[in-house]
C-alpha cells in the first residue's frame, strides 16, 4: 500500500480514499477513472483545508488480507470518513456532497454541461471497439461540442472559473482518450484546432489536483489492454512511467 497525505489540521476531519493500484507495478496509482475523479474532488477540499486527505493504493491482483476481510469483494474507490466506509460510486459522490465539509460547493447543477460530457466516454469506448471512421468521427464531433461550449463560456473550466465536479469527471476521461486513443486507434488524435479544449486541458494540467491524481500513460494503456485480453510484455513492467501533458504550439493555460 502507498500513502499520500494532503492537508493537515487538528480540527479538520480525516478522510481516507482507497484507490486501485497500478496493474503494472501494484504500487503507484492505477488508471481507474472513478478513483481519479474522487481523488481530485477530495484533493481540492484538502487544498482548501476543510479536510485532511490520505490516499491509499491497493493492488487488486493481490489485495492484503485486511482489505479482503474489511471490504470482501468490493473494489475501490472506497471512502473512509471517521471509521465509516462508503462503498459504491454513487454513494461516495453523495457522501462528498452532503457530509464532507466544503463538498457541496463542488457539486454545481448544470444540465447543459451534464448532457455535454455524459456521452464522451461511451463514444471513446465504441471507437476502441470498432476502430472505424464512423466511431472516430462521432467521438471527434463530441469533443468539438465541448470545444464550442468552452469557447462560448470563455471561462477556465466547464461551468466557470473554479473547478467543479464536472471537471473532475471529464478531465480523467479526456486523458484516457488522449493517451489510449492514439495508442490503439491508428490516425486518432485530439485535433490541434480544438483551441478551447486544449486551453482547458492546459488549465487542468497546471493543477496539483490533476497532476497528483493522474495515472501514468503506461497504466492507462494497460487498463485497456487488460479489457481486450492482451498480455503485458515483460519490458513494459520495467519502463519508467511517463505522463503525457504536452500541448500544441501556442496553447497556454
Amino acid at each position: 500500500m502507498d500513502n499520500d497525505d494532503q492537508g493537515n489540521g487538528a480540527d479538520v476531519p480525516e478522510i481516507e480514499l482507497i484507490i486501485k493500484a497500478s496493474t503494472i507495478d501494484g504500487r503507484r496509482k492505477g488508471a481507474c477513472l472513478f478513483c481519479q475523479e474522487y481523488f481530485m474532488d477530495l484533493y481540492l477540499l484538502a487544498e482548501l483545508k476543510t479536510i485532511s486527505l490520505k490516499v491509499t493504493t491497493v493492488d487488486m491482483q493481490k489485495p492484503p488480507p485486511d482489505f479482503r476481510s474489511n471490504f470482501e469483494a468490493t473494489p475501490p474507490p472506497i471512502l473512509i470518513d471517521g471509521g465509516l466506509a462508503v462503498l459504491e460510486n454513487e454513494k461516495i459522490e453523495r457522501h462528498i456532497m452532503k457530509n464532507i465539509p466544503g463538498g457541496h460547493n463542488l457539486f454545481v447543477q448544470d444540465k447543459e454541461v451534464a448532457t455535454l460530457i455524459e456521452n464522451v466516454y461511451s463514444k471513446f469506448k465504441l471507437m476502441l471497439l470498432k476502430k472505424d471512421d464512423a466511431s472516430m468521427r462521432s467521438l471527434l464531433a463530441q469533443l468539438g461540442k465541448i470545444d464550442d461550449h468552452l469557447g462560448k463560456k470563455e471561462t477556465r473550466f466547464l461551468t466557470g472559473d473554479t473547478l467543479c465536479c464536472f471537471d473532475c469527471e471529464l478531465m480523467p476521461r479526456l486523458q484516457h482518450i488522449r493517451v489510449a486513443g492514439s495508442f490503439f486507434v491508428t490516425g486518432f488524435a485530439v485535433p490541434d484546432n480544438l483551441n478551447f479544449l486544449w486551453k482547458y486541458m492546459a488549465n487542468m494540467y497546471s493543477l496539483d489536483a490533476f497532476s497528483q491524481s493522474c495515472p501514468a500513460d503506461q497504466d492507462i494503456i494497460n487498463h485497456y489492454k487488460l479489457q481486450q485480453g492482451v498480455k503485458m510484455k515483460k519490458h513494459e513492467e520495467l519502463e519508467t512511467p511517463t505522463y503525457t501533458t504536452s500541448l500544441p504550439e501556442g496553447v497556454t493555460p
